[in-house]
């Protein structure tokens, strides 16, 4: 079925192109009952005017575009939910490109940010993506990174000390006494899961009596958790981490119903720390101590950031903003007797 057009309602209510356009757009310039009869064909029609196309010939695309790494992680998702609070604020809106785990995709999403013609980007990078930053600067869009710093320092971010998070994590452990640590994520290319595991063997190695092994997934999601979970729990007790550094909360849920469901009491046997305290850590069958990262307050700041920088209010300096972690402790390191 053909779209209706502005020629359509013009026929349809009897009047010229341009009394349309004053109505629907300045009705302050026409009479009241013109507006309605326009309106009213309008409605009949089904017609929507094209804003988009409208702010385009005004210069403007209201547009924001967002990459994230993986939309299903609810750290991600809360981060986008902070981005389109600030957004709105500003009469503005959000398209959000989901990268999930592919750097090919996250390219794809950059180039229709372009195509487009948002007004900024907000990117929190899963590969390098120098090449396009620069291309996406070069032809007037801002950019601020998010979950993520420039180590070229050119482009302003806002992003989260997880060398930090990872020590706290690990000192967490062995402040419980725990010794043989695991520390359990994907992707080591990714720069948050590589710093996180280099604070974990920080403090490590204040431990002579403590080691870290390495287990690495294909993704982070809860189902995979599970599958580790069980392959762990079928290890003899002696060869088994008494002491888990996870890199998500997803992957730490699906590991404890894994360890659990294999007969390996959490945390008497092994003890867990999830990273980001998405909202369901606290409600997990054992619940979970995690790191906690602020996801919304992080995505709004960044938007904020991008505005002030589209605006032209923004300071001379690049605005890099480091949030600091603190874990949230719960049972999954700290109960009795375990589950």
């Amino acid at each position: 079925m053909k779209r209706a057009g502005i020629r359509d309602v013009a026929q349809r209510a009897g009047v010229s192109i341009s009394t349309v356009s004053n109505a629907l757009n300045r009705p302050h310039m026409v009479s009241e009952k013109l507006v309605e009869r326009v309106r009213s064909a309008a409605d009949q029609l089904g017609y929507v005017p094209l804003q988009a196309a409208q702010q385009l010939r005004a210069g403007r695309s209201g547009l924001l575009g967002m990459t994230v790494i993986n939309i299903a992680n609810p750290f991600f998702a809360d981060m986008v939910a902070g981005a389109e609070d600030a957004a709105s604020a500003a009469g503005m809106r959000v398209l959000v490109g989901n990268s999930s785990d592919d750097i090919g995709k996250e390219r794809d999403h950059l180039e229709l940010f372009e195509r487009v013609q948002v007004e900024g980007a907000l990117v929190s990078p899963f590969g390098p993506l120098q090449p396009w930053l620069q291309r996406l600067r070069g032809r007037g869009i801002p950019v601020v990174l998010v979950d993520a710093v420039d180590d070229g320092g050119e482009v302003p971010s806002v992003s989260f000390d997880d060398v930090a998070g990872g020590r706290l994590a690990a000192e967490h452990l062995l402040a419980a006494g725990r010794r043989r640590l695991a520390f359990v994520g994907a992707r080591e290319e990714v720069r948050q899961v590589r710093e996180r595991l280099h604070g974990a063997r920080l403090a490590v190695a204040r431990h002579p009596d403590a080691g870290l092994e390495l287990i690495w997934t294909e993704r982070t999601t809860s189902d995979l958790g599970r599958a580790f979970g069980e392959q762990l729990a079928a290890r003899a007790p002696a060869d088994r981490p008494d002491g888990l550094v996870v890199s998500n909360d997803h992957l730490a849920i699906g590991l404890v119903h894994g360890l659990i469901s294999g007969g390996v009491r959490v945390p008497a046997d092994v003890a867990v720390v999830g990273y980001d305290d998405i909202e369901f850590a606290a409600l997990a069958a054992v619940p979970l101590t995690s790191v906690r990262q602020p996801a919304r307050e992080m995505g709004r700041t960044a938007a904020e950031l991008l505005l002030a920088r589209i605006a032209g209010t923004a300071g001379p300096d690049l605005g890099n903003i480091v949030y600091q972690p603190e874990i949230v402790v719960r049972e999954s390191t700290t109960g009795d007797a375990g589950r």
